[in-house]
């Protein structure tokens, strides 16, 4: 039988061809064995859809009339229609021209076809609608609320969802039309049609139903986005729609399914609705990036099917095609059983030759992480950050690809690629701003392809990064027999495959770099101290970054460039250190350490490097950031501080806490020692004592014409404190 357009008017009294006997259509029941109306449920996920339809429906009666989708129904003899599919649709219009007969006093004999639309899912629900078509609201509350108040409202019919659920969408309608002109003479006009199709001798079983609708569960998200997927590619092309609709069911799903449980311990562990949904929110910011456009921070999946899959955009059979690829990639792993299995062939989490480390806050498997945190946020922080979508990216090029990239070249570049990325924290952007992850994009695609650096392409990884990859490229064509030593390299935790604090030239010390760090960081601090003083200058010219015997990242931000001044000094000294010896233990650090310190009591001179050495008040493990505002000229006026970047409390000028800890004052942030009558402050050549913030004492340090203390001014200090009324 063929299906025909109606509206929610004409529909009644409409005639219908049944069985070689024309029946009139009289009524339209809800049976018992349907799920409850979900359209006005408070929940999140359904407040979204019942936004989406009533934007719909105000677009039709505003701008251009709508056609919804099939509705199908069993009418028997009586010509009572009982809806299969579509009781939530025909229930939102039911409201919607009720609402609209109300609010604009409509004679009773125009709407009262309203009367012939009933539920027998529950009595209350059939008595309510009953109801609900005499009652004439004021308009000036609520109409839930007015509803609620009247005498025929059984309090307890609040606890029935369709109800309820009527309730909310009846206030959700009037928020929505509330200022729509004449919208009953639009509604009649049939602004809002749908196609029926009356389906006869069926059978209308429970499992038919349980079936058609899923009783009592209302559509998911997923369900409408994919019927309105569906008909979007119908309109460009229905071969194509079937074609992509069955992966989506089939091929597509098979490969999400083992990604299905994402642990959260309810019925939605076994679907793949969100997995599906985050892969598809992934794709469409490829396809942005890739249009050198910045995607929207609050992404909606109906949002993005309306910019990149609606017959509207010129591009949508290339962006089917990029979600084509993006998925069936996966499905086609040759040689591998599963994704997972493909990620350990080039990823661990520890140092294998061909192999790319993964930080242990990941797991290898990429494509899950992706599929259950894309898009996700705690704070504002990503749970699937962009250099992780990076290098989802470069795989899934690589294989869309393979016929052109043999996997042993893809293993090596890919290294290349993850090299820029752990490199490139501050390029890695994509604000308003700074968007560079078009170009960087750009650039993995050249790689993967070529093997080589694009110099042509602007504003993308980090330029010290790219410029150390193509020395390693062409290294590497010369000297192919060293790539497992500069690997190993590469992958040192103090590294992240940055190697300029060695050099390619200073390569034969790889192992040696290796042993070194396995002692303790203390040690080593203090060892390269001992050579010179290896610390870097930071941008703003009064914080000084050292080491820490406790936070990696404080070695990490010395051994990567970086805007600080002074990178080839840590480097030049580092690789002084690892020319002593071969190996290293902490008792040959520690004999390095103590050759410099005793030399400067044989010479009596006391640099800041002797003072940083012997007093660990300087090396307190926690960021090794140092302040000092005027360095050249108070060569030994340096403060610790204990964050990453400000003065705070638990900041201390060292020889002060060095002399007397327990008499520091927090409340000058450690730049005071603080008695009973007395403080001490300290200077570059003395220290100063004050009574009521007057100087009454000074104790000058003696030091050599080159500004250099030719005692310990800790020693002195503590010899002065000493001297104090409280500590006689």
């Amino acid at each position: 039988m063929e299906a025909k357009l109606y509206s929610f008017i004409d529909i009644f009294n409409s005639e219908f061809n049944t069985d070689q006997e024309i029946v009139r259509l009289e009524q339209i029941t809800i049976p018992i064995i349907q799920r409850d109306y979900a359209q006005g449920r408070n929940d999140p996920s359904i407040e979204r859809i019942r936004d989406r339809f009533l934007n719909s429906l105000y677009a039709a009666v505003t701008k251009k009339p709508i056609i919804l989708d099939f509705i199908y129904g069993d009418i028997d003899k009586f010509g009572n229609m009982t809806p299969l599919d579509g009781q939530q649709r025909l229930t939102t219009l039911f409201l919607l021209y009720w609402y609209a007969a109300k609010k604009e006093n409509i004679s009773e004999n125009e709407y009262s076809f309203l009367n012939k639309f009933s539920y027998d899912t529950r009595y209350s629900a059939r008595t309510f609608c009953k109801y609900l078509v005499k009652f004439c609201p004021s308009f000036e509350d609520a109409l839930s609320n007015e509803i609620i108040d009247q005498e025929w409202f059984p309090l307890d019919w609040k606890k029935d969802s369709t109800i309820s659920s009527m309730l909310v969408m009846l206030d959700a309608i009037d928020e929505k039309f509330k200022d729509v002109e004449k919208l009953w003479q639009k509604l009649k006009n049939k602004s809002i049609m749908f196609y029926f199709l009356p389906i006869k001798d069926m059978g209308l079983t429970d499992e038919l139903y349980i079936k058609m609708n899923s009783r009592g569960k209302p559509l998911t998200i997923f369900e409408h986005f994919k019927a309105e997927l569906e008909r979007n590619i119908s309109i460009i092309d229905e071969n194509l729609a079937d074609n992509i609709i069955y992966k989506i069911d089939q091929d597509w799903t098979n490969l999400l399914w083992r990604y299905r449980n994402s642990h959260i311990g309810s019925e939605d562990d076994n679907i793949i609705d969100d997995e599906f949904l985050r892969y598809f929110k992934f794709i469409c910011d490829i396809i942005c990036y890739k249009n050198k456009e910045n995607p929207k921070e609050n992404k909606d999946e109906f949002d993005l099917l309306q910019k990149y899959f609606s017959p509207d955009n010129p591009d949508v059979l290339k962006n089917l095609s990029t979600m084509e690829a993006f998925f069936d990639c996966w499905c086609n792993l040759s040689g591998y059983n599963t994704p997972f299995d493909f990620f350990k062939s080039f990823m661990s989490y520890k140092h294998e030759f061909n192999k790319i480390i993964v930080e242990s806050r990941f797991n290898i498997d990429i494509l899950g992480d992706c599929l259950h945190t894309y898009s996700d946020r705690n704070g504002r922080i990503r749970l699937f950050p962009l250099n992780r979508m990076v290098l989802l990216y470069a795989i899934i090029f690589y294989l869309n690809n393979h016929d052109r990239i043999t996997e042993n070249d893809f293993k090596r570049r890919i290294r290349i690629i993850n090299n820029l990325i752990q490199n490139s924290e501050d390029e890695i952007s994509d604000r308003a701003d700074k968007n560079r992850i078009p170009a960087i994009l750009d650039e993995v695609d050249y790689i993967l392809m070529t093997g080589e650096i694009n110099d042509n392409i602007s504003s993308n990884f980090n330029i010290n990064q790219l410029e150390e990859e193509k020395e390693k490229i062409a290294f590497l064509k010369e000297k192919p027999h060293l790539i497992e030593t500069l690997f190993r390299l590469e992958d040192h935790s103090m590294l992240f495959g940055q190697i300029s604090i060695l050099g390619l030239d200073n390569l034969t010390y790889a192992e040696r770099f290796e042993s070194l760090f396995k002692c303790n960081w203390d040690k080593i601090d203090c060892a390269l101290m001992a050579i010179g003083d290896y610390g870097q200058m930071e941008q703003n010219r009064w914080r000084y970054q050292y080491a820490s015997s406790a936070i990696k990242q404080a070695w990490i931000k010395l051994f990567h460039k970086s805007s600080n001044f002074g990178f080839d000094k840590t480097r030049n000294i580092l690789v002084k250190l690892l020319s002593m010896h071969k190996e290293f233990n902490d008792e040959i650090l520690d004999k390095i350490a103590k050759n410099y310190t005793d030399e400067c009591l044989r010479n009596k001179i006391f640099p800041f490097r002797y003072y940083y050495i012997c007093y660990p008040e300087y090396r307190p493990g926690s960021y090794g950031k140092l302040s000092n505002g005027s360095a050249k000229d108070e060569p030994y006026m340096y403060a610790v501080l204990q964050t990453k970047a400000q003065w705070s409390k638990n900041a201390y000028i060292p020889f002060l806490k060095a002399a007397d800890a327990e008499n520091l004052s927090a409340d000058y942030m450690g730049q005071r020692l603080i008695y009973d009558n007395e403080q001490i402050i300290c200077k570059n050549d003395s220290y100063i004592c004050l009574k009521n913030n007057n100087i009454v004492y000074t104790i000058k340090i003696n030091q050599n014409e080159n500004g250099f203390d030719i005692e310990d001014r800790i020693l002195k200090l503590k010899e002065y404190i000493r001297t104090l009324p409280k500590c006689n």
